[in-house]
């Protein structure tokens, strides 16, 4: 059996919750979900069926799904082309296990959202690892070029791109999208973040370049769409090949998922522009809030252009200490949880830098600054 891995979002949540400290590490928030997307998740409990939906989701919502995308992101996907799933992470699950076999090589960029690497390994592929570095975190041809060979297989790429908080540019997305046609990859392209984006940006999907809707999976979540984490419902979009064989994994691992969620993420899907944009301008307000008070309290925080988190670089902040053990002694001495992003590296990590989570309520982010403050005077 393999070693047993706690993830350091429930390793720093434990402590949280352990030290009684504000939890700026692990992603969820604690505002802006929309109420009549939660009424009608429990009038459909209470009216609608259930049992067991269709195994690739709902009709109802994988036609929501598909007309979403249409007018958000002039994407033309039929909802044949959708599979449900229980939360992204269940998507990402079920198209490794259902398009990398053992042997194949799939590039992973580092700091990575933790699952990715696990999944890859238990699907027997073999992982091959680029960089990312702070502080700007720039998708370059170099850093392309470092991962793929001629046994390259998919590529996992995540954008808007969690820990960082960096949104990639039309230029870093047609880098990428060039490789995997020249290399002929498969590109699984996490996109759950597509909605929470700042500063007037939009988001580009990876499948929308040229050439890239062949062979492009891309997976979506509610939660992060309606701020409704515990929710786990999501999807993948992908030509007919693909999302038959991502369907076939699917049914072995959830099967299903619970049809008053999935009834009224359809209705969610439908709701017109100003939830999105208001949404989007919450978040930014969140993020803005944030970053003015560490600013004020001697850190360097790093641009956050999507996503819920911000990025601190402790060097830079006249901190001396790395990351992890900046986040263990911060929560026990000073009272509150971060991320180090450096747990989200495999290998060649980047020690200076640590995640936090800016989707919380004004007095969350007020008492997470004056503890960080504290933090910063006893470290620094």
């Amino acid at each position: 059996m393999s070693e047993r891995r706690t993830t350091i979002f429930e390793h720093m949540s434990g402590l949280a919750r352990a030290h009684d400290a504000v939890n700026l590490g692990q992603g969820f928030p604690d505002f802006g979900w929309p109420e009549d997307v939660v009424e009608w998740a429990a009038e459909a409990l209470r009216t609608g069926s259930n049992q067991y939906p269709p195994m690739r989701g709902l009709p109802a919502l994988r036609e929501a799904v598909a007309e979403h995308y249409g007018r958000h992101q002039k994407l033309r996907a039929a909802p044949d082309e959708v599979t449900v799933t229980s939360g992204a992470t269940e998507a990402l699950a079920a198209t490794i296990l259902a398009l990398v076999k053992p042997g194949d090589e799939v590039l992973l960029f580092q700091p990575l959202y933790d699952a990715y690497l696990p999944l890859v390994q238990r699907a027997g592929g073999v992982a091959k690892l680029a960089r990312l570095a702070p502080p700007d975190w720039r998708l370059t041809a170099e850093v392309i070029e470092q991962g793929f060979t001629e046994r390259t297989r998919a590529v996992v790429f995540n954008n808007p791109h969690n820990p960082t908080g960096r949104a990639f540019d039309e230029e870093e997305l047609a880098l990428l999208a060039d490789a995997c046609i020249r290399h002929d990859a498969v590109a699984i392209s996490d996109e759950v973040w597509e909605h929470v984006l700042f500063d007037g940006r939009r988001h580009i999907p990876l499948s929308a370049l040229p050439g890239m809707v062949e062979r492009t999976v891309k997976i979506g979540s509610a939660g992060k769409i309606f701020s409704l984490t515990g929710w786990k419902v999501g999807w993948t979009i992908a030509p007919a090949p693909l999302s038959e064989a991502i369907a076939d994994a699917h049914q072995f691992l959830t099967f299903t998922t619970a049809p008053n969620l999935q009834a009224a993420v359809a209705y969610g899907l439908a709701k017109d522009d100003a939830y999105f944009e208001g949404m989007r301008a919450d978040f930014a307000r969140s993020r803005d809030h944030l970053a003015a008070g560490l600013r004020d309290a001697g850190f360097a925080v790093l641009p956050a252009e999507g996503t819920y988190f911000l990025a601190v670089d402790l060097a830079a902040s006249g901190i001396a200490l790395d990351d992890v053990t900046f986040c263990e002694r911060a929560v026990r001495e000073a009272g509150v949880a971060a991320i180090p992003v450096s747990a989200l590296y495999a290998q060649d990590a980047a020690r200076n830098v640590i995640r936090l989570c800016f989707a919380k309520r004004a007095e969350t982010l007020e008492a997470g600054i004056e503890r960080l403050r504290e933090a910063r005077r006893l470290f620094a």
